[in-house]
């Protein structure tokens, strides 16, 4: 049956084209996978330079742990502020300004004097860079897929995982060669890479704000000021009860998630094992990630099993990989924790990512994941020194390990009050009030397109992409 054609006012109004599910879409995701590497792969494993700085400095672990904690929470704390750049001006020149922030943090620390300089250094300018480059991305490449949405994202962070597996026994060996200064100068010129990685964003449609801004003659709507900020930064979401549920639990995930890659090679050290064992424990657990991320990906697209059910799943069984840590206390056994606790990392992230656009739609999922952050930065900031402080306190690190599973563990149990949880069938439709501005949005447009174009059977447990009501 031919499809019935648009009117004009609908193609002007319709700031994006249906998902094409590949295409470039495969370079954004290639651009995902090097960004995400030089992000997250690093963040992961700067515990070699945290037992350099503990021993350079003569600062306790609590202070040095400030260090990832502060660049972690800017990288979330800003990313509204990526966000709102990215629906003004279009993610690939703040992803590109991002990349050089970022390279530059580092350069700048490699002359460090001081704690303090450090803090401004890797963790202010280095962690806005972050901030820059990591929500543009990711809402670039779910807005190049829908059907394979899952697997995408899987395989454009399996570059955290190859990350991990490379870079510990790659920063020792440069903090040997070249001492830490040295060590942080080539870090610097690594990250300089995410320019390129900015270049090749190539979105589907204009920014949102634009497209807002130019129907204003039609619609009367965004002429002021406040209404671009609202519209950029997306805060009608802040009363949107699904939301703010799965940010509580973000937040709790993010207090417990990166402790081990903070002091499992410091606690590696302390329980007796040389350096290079300890980097191997991380680079095993990459290669563990790698596979549970495209493993993760692959599953859900699948639709045998509701996303937020897989993540509930993998999100409970890496709070428990956390608890047992303290007990591997022979190599053989520290390195199979490690393995599950990497391939339990990986199977959660794409997922915690992936379920966004099922909660908000996919219209706002660029402002979503800027606010997310932002948010869930709380638990980026306090979890680190929350952790040091626990073993300058008992000496050890096992209870720092057993809080941060106990906050995933606790994370866990939230994402299960969400609505509509408990249910393997779609939300109820939405009031006849909401109906025409969903039909409206963009989301509406990439499901109609995407759906006349490719027939899928229906799923008992799959409605990916179906956006909540603000009202729920």
């Amino acid at each position: 049956m031919e499809k019935p054609q648009k009117t004009q006012e609908e193609q002007q109004s319709s700031p994006q084209m249906a998902a094409p599910d590949g295409g470039w879409g495969w370079v954004v995701v290639g651009s995902l996978f090097v960004s995400s590497a030089l992000v997250f792969g690093l963040i992961r494993s700067l515990g070699v330079f945290f037992v350099e700085f503990v021993q350079y400095f003569g600062e306790s672990a609590q202070a040095v742990s400030w260090i990832t904690s502060i660049g972690l929470a800017m990288q979330q704390l800003m990313s509204p502020i990526s966000a709102a750049a990215s629906n003004v001006y279009g993610a690939r020149p703040v992803v590109m300004m991002g990349g050089f922030l970022s390279g530059l943090g580092f350069i700048l620390a490699s002359q460090a004097t001081s704690l303090l300089h450090l803090y401004l250094t890797m963790g202010f300018i280095s962690g806005l860079g972050w901030a820059l480059i990591f929500t543009p991305t990711v809402a670039s490449v779910m807005q190049y897929f829908t059907l394979r949405r899952s697997l995408a994202m899987g395989l454009g962070f399996t570059g955290v995982g190859l990350a991990s597996f490379a870079f510990s026994p790659l920063f020792q060996y440069l903090v040997e060669a070249y001492a830490w200064r040295g060590a942080l100068l080539v870090l610097g010129g690594l990250s300089f890479n995410m320019i390129a990685c900015g270049a090749l964003i190539r979105p589907p449609g204009k920014p949102k704000v634009v497209v807002k801004t130019e129907n204003s003659t039609k619609l009367n709507k965004c002429s002021s000021l406040f209404s671009r900020i609202y519209e950029g930064f997306e805060l009608s979401l802040i009363s949107h009860r699904g939301f703010l549920t799965y940010s509580v639990a973000i937040t709790l995930f993010n207090a417990g998630y990166f402790i081990p890659y903070v002091h499992l090679v410091a606690h590696s050290r302390h329980i007796g094992f040389t350096e290079y064992q300890a980097a191997f424990v991380i680079s095993v657990t990459g290669v563990a990630d790698i596979v549970g991320r495209v493993a993760s990906g692959w599953f859900a697209d699948l639709g045998k099993m509701r996303m937020q059910h897989m993540l509930v799943v993998w999100t409970g069984l890496l709070g428990l990989s956390l608890m047992l840590i303290p007990v591997a206390v022979v190599y053989s056994g520290l390195l199979v924790v490690g393995v599950v606790y990497g391939f339990c990392a990986g199977a959660m992230t794409p997922l915690a990512f992936a379920v966004v656009p099922e909660i908000v739609g996919m219209e706002r999922v660029l402002g979503a994941l800027g606010l997310l952050q932002l948010i869930e930065s709380v638990g980026g900031l306090l979890g680190a020194p929350l952790s040091g402080w626990l073993k300058d306190y008992t000496g050890t690190y096992t209870i720092s390990f057993i809080a941060a599973g106990s906050f995933l563990v606790l994370g866990m149990l939230v994402t299960m009050t969400l609505p509509y949880f408990w249910s393997c069938t779609a939300p109820p439709p939405p009031s006849p009030s909401k109906k025409k501005s969903q039909d409206e949005s963009i989301e509406g447009g990439l499901l109609k397109q995407t759906l006349s174009s490719n027939s899928v059977p229906e799923m008992s447990c799959s409605f990916d992409d179906i956006p909540y009501s603000d009202k729920e």
